[in-house]
């Protein structure tokens, strides 16, 4: 009897300790930087110290944060941990003949322990399964009270919107006016496999500045895989368009003020608008996309002159691939409303009510219009969304050793460290992470965000777009991107788009 229910005991013991502290407690957490009074003390070690006596709770959550970076370098091979647990349970369970009966997938096929891990395997889930161990240590601390008034600091807009527009980008209205218009600019290059990859290279990473950097990302992939990856290139080629087509998408997100999660969680903060962003970023974005692929196709013009469709691939088989089998014209109207939806959920980024409001409109108005829709698929928005309010709600905790660091570095030293960082981590978290630094430069804050999106094609995690665009494209890798050779090959078109952002 012991042995049932001795695993309660401790769930009561931290029962007791959230009702205890609830009612003990009146702390805040986290201290503003003002509330530490340690602008006397000389150096950052100094001052770290005596933030960390003044509330230890700060530490804790730190190393939290660490463990979720370090969690999303070993998601991958979680991954293969969960493939290894189904493997060996399919072996050990027999299914019954009641079990078959049943309508649906066996559940006693399925191994618990995979199912859980599934999610420690999804890099967009590993901020959110920390953020849960924070707020328990929170509330451990200050009781459920405590926790609540940490949650009631944090804005959660961002990932809402995130959700939103990424659901409304991604359907098959929206998506095929860009197809159709990318179909009419490549005929004038005669449809050969160079002008399918130039165009798609050049012209989609610019929508994302206006359909979200995922969207823009699934449209690339999905359009390379059919006109460019088909063909058959050289490893060489193969990886360099990959390590092209990530930092691509993550520069020209930068168009907007809305759409690329790193300028979205500092646009609203730093209020910077769409004028601000095409005068100081978007221009500059377009000259070092447009001068980075120019090089590749001169680098290897010898072998894109080689290059042909398979014998099978028509051009036309790109009409049929984003959607679900079938090609009937979608009718204006339906287009219509679907832009004007995107349009007021830009327009409405900043009031959750009147966007989210837009968006169960849209879900009504797409169960009625569902024969010329693709099904309604939530999961990646969802994901994304996750990842973003896991993000803001470590971040709150992160202000009492960003602050000193990130306030004494210099323009090009925050730019670069912003840029190394980024390859270890996605480039939403380094500059929302500025974001809590009070009074920082115009010139530092643009020198964060030049760092972040330049980075963002240096691995898969550095940019929240590149696990999509991995899985539409690994099978012409061999089901495996080598990390190494994603990081030499986007490595020459990530300078030069710094290049641009620093020298224009």
């Amino acid at each position: 009897m012991y042995k049932r229910i001795s695993f309660l005991i401790p769930f009561l013991f931290i029962s007791f300790q959230l009702f205890a502290s609830t009612v003990t407690s009146k702390a805040v957490f986290p201290l503003a930087v003002n509330a530490y009074h340690d602008q006397a003390l000389q150096g950052i070690g100094k001052i770290l110290w005596h933030r960390i006596q003044t509330e230890p709770l700060n530490l804790i959550a730190t190393i939290i944060f660490i463990c979720a970076i370090i969690h999303t370098f070993f998601a991958s091979k979680v991954a293969n941990l969960v493939h290894h647990i189904e493997h060996k349970h399919a072996k050990q369970v027999k299914p019954t003949t009641q079990a078959k009966n049943y309508i649906g997938s066996l559940s006693e096929k399925k191994s618990i322990l995979a199912e859980l891990l599934h999610y420690a395997a999804d890099v967009e889930v590993v901020f959110g399964l920390w953020a849960i161990l924070l707020l328990l240590v929170i509330s451990l601390q200050y009781g459920m009270k405590g926790m609540i008034n940490y949650v009631a600091q944090v804005d959660y807009t961002e990932p809402m919107f995130v959700v939103v527009i990424m659901s409304l980008a991604n359907t098959r209205a929206v998506l095929r006016l860009i197809e159709q218009i990318l179909y009419k600019i490549v005929r004038l290059g005669k449809e050969t496999p160079l002008a399918w990859w130039f165009a798609i290279l050049t012209i989609t990473p610019l929508l994302g500045s206006f359909i979200t950097e995922p969207a823009a990302m699934t449209l690339a992939a999905l359009l390379l895989a059919k006109q460019f990856y088909d063909c058959k290139p050289s490893p060489t080629l193969a990886y360099a368009t990959i390590g092209l087509l990530f930092v691509d998408v993550s520069v020209g997100g930068t168009l907007s003020h809305f759409a690329a999660p790193p300028v979205l969680m500092v646009a609203k903060v730093w209020n910077w608008d769409m004028l601000f962003m095409l005068t100081h970023f978007g221009w500059k974005a377009v000259i070092g996309i447009v001068i980075s692929n120019s090089l590749y196709a001169f680098i290897f013009r010898g072998e894109f002159s080689k290059l042909k469709r398979s014998a099978t691939q028509n051009t036309e088989d790109i009409k049929a691939i984003l959607w679900e089998d079938r090609d009937e014209p979608i009718p204006v109207f339906i287009t219509l409303i679907h832009l004007a939806l995107l349009a007021w959920t830009v327009y409405m980024a900043h009031y959750p009510a009147l966007f989210i409001a837009g968006f169960l409109f849209f879900i009504g108005f797409h169960k009625a219009t569902l024969y010329h829709q693709n099904s309604l698929n939530l999961k990646s928005p969802l994901l994304v969304g996750f990842f973003l309010a896991g993000l803001v709600t470590h971040g709150k905790a992160q202000g009492w050793w960003l602050v000193p660091i990130l306030g004494n570095l210099h323009v090009y030293t925050l730019m670069i460290g912003s840029t190394i960082l980024t390859a270890f981590n996605d480039n939403a978290t380094i500059t929302y992470l500025t974001t809590l630094v009070p009074d920082l430069s115009p010139a530092l804050k643009y020198a964060v965000v030049v760092g972040a999106v330049s980075g963002g094609g240096l691995t898969i995690i550095a940019n929240a777009p590149n696990p999509a665009g991995q899985t539409i494209l690994k099978k012409f890798f061999n089901n495996q991107i080598s990390p190494l050779k994603l990081l030499l090959a986007a490595l020459i078109p990530t300078i030069i788009v710094e290049l641009s952002f620093v020298l224009l």
